[in-house]
């Protein structure tokens, strides 16, 4: 009988953490906008492949909403999105965005652009924390758009600097083990500039192109990757550039033209390296739109009615139990009555703040 009860074991295993398997993209969308020839249903047909993704050049938050309601139309799933604020140190600025399907991934916490204190980055990264509802795994998404500039060394620069962000993303997210960096680096994994980060992260792509040459069929450079820590709990079960003009019959210039000159990458994982957690799966009761201001959730203890405290400097606000409240100087403080005051302005929670 155990011979039997054995390969019984290992295939219930095997269906339990492939019931828990998140599909996570990331995806640049080449200037998302509400526009005529934005192709949105081939776009949302492609991104409903992922439960998440994250996109960069976004343009607005109303292509961000449009893109949104187009996945639950043609899913028939709610889909929830939130954005970052513009970033762009000359008049050209983008945003970066993230959208998921409710009934699989839940908004945590921790929604903020990197306080990029040296000025390196021309579009600062942007990160928050997520909940898996298939396991109760959390896990966090940081997204970053490098600069391509005129010349390697300007995308060198800022590359290196991902050392640092790494680093400082372990501490605004501690104890969270399970942090992706994704994004449109404009360098190829085997560039010397990833050398500072190599120590602790890895690319999960290593092969193939993801941006659109001008031939059918043809992919010309591996710009965009998912990025992993070397320790990290995540099991991946499956990482891929995805063929978007095959799969929706069209042509390159065709797909340049209406939805972007890059493919999405696709990461199927088991975030909590395929051993179920017991922590409960039901979202939280002030999931809402994060968009959209919301209410903290009752009994958490935390007033976000009075008192908050906002940096005009980095657009991020803090409640009065965040460890910087008190650390924002005068010249750069700006008071709000209430956190959704605060985000009505553009303003993000401190990740730090718990």
């Amino acid at each position: 009988m155990f011979r039997f009860l054995v390969p019984f074991l290992l295939a219930l295993s095997f269906l339990q953490n492939a019931y828990a398997d998140v599909t996570i993209g990331t995806w640049n969308l080449e200037h998302l906008s509400v526009r005529p020839n934005k192709d949105f249903q081939g776009i949302a047909k492609v991104a409903q492949k992922a439960d998440f993704l994250a996109v960069q050049e976004l343009m607005n938050e109303d292509a961000l909403e449009a893109l949104a309601k187009e996945l639950t139309r043609q899913t028939g799933k709610h889909w929830s999105a939130m954005a970052s604020h513009a970033v762009g140190r000359k008049s050209y600025k983008e945003m970066y965005g993230f959208v998921w399907r409710d009934d699989v991934v839940a908004y945590e916490d921790g929604a903020v652009t990197y306080l990029d204190r040296h000025d390196t980055f021309e579009r600062e990264p942007y990160s928050a924390r997520f909940k898996s509802l298939k396991d109760g795994t959390t896990f966090v998404v940081a997204t970053v758009h490098i600069l391509y500039g005129k010349s390697q060394a300007d995308r060198a620069s800022e590359i290196t600097a991902l050392s640092d962000y790494w680093s400082w993303l372990k501490d605004t997210y501690p104890g969270n083990n399970q942090i992706m960096l994704m994004g449109d680096f404009n360098t190829p994994p085997t560039s010397p500039a990833w050398d500072n980060l190599d120590a602790s992260a890895k690319p999960l792509v290593l092969n193939g192109a993801s941006t659109l040459s001008t031939t059918d069929g043809k992919f010309a450079n591996l710009y965009d990757n998912i990025f992993v820590s070397k320790n990290t709990a995540i099991r991946v079960n499956d990482v891929q550039v995805f063929n978007y003009p095959k799969f929706l019959g069209m042509t390159h210039a065709k797909g340049r033209d209406s939805v972007s000159d890059h493919a999405p990458i696709f990461l199927k994982a088991s975030l909590s390296g395929g051993s179920p957690s017991t922590a409960s799966a039901q979202p939280r009761t002030a999931l809402t739109n994060p968009m959209k201001p919301a209410a903290a959730p009752s009994g958490s203890g935390k007033n976000l009615t009075v008192a908050i405290r906002g940096n005009k400097k980095t657009m991020i606000y803090h409640r009065p139990d965040c460890p910087s409240y008190n650390a924002i100087s005068e010249k750069n403080r700006v008071e709000f009555d209430t956190a959704a005051a605060a985000e009505a302005q553009h303003y993000h929670l401190a990740g730090n703040c718990h």
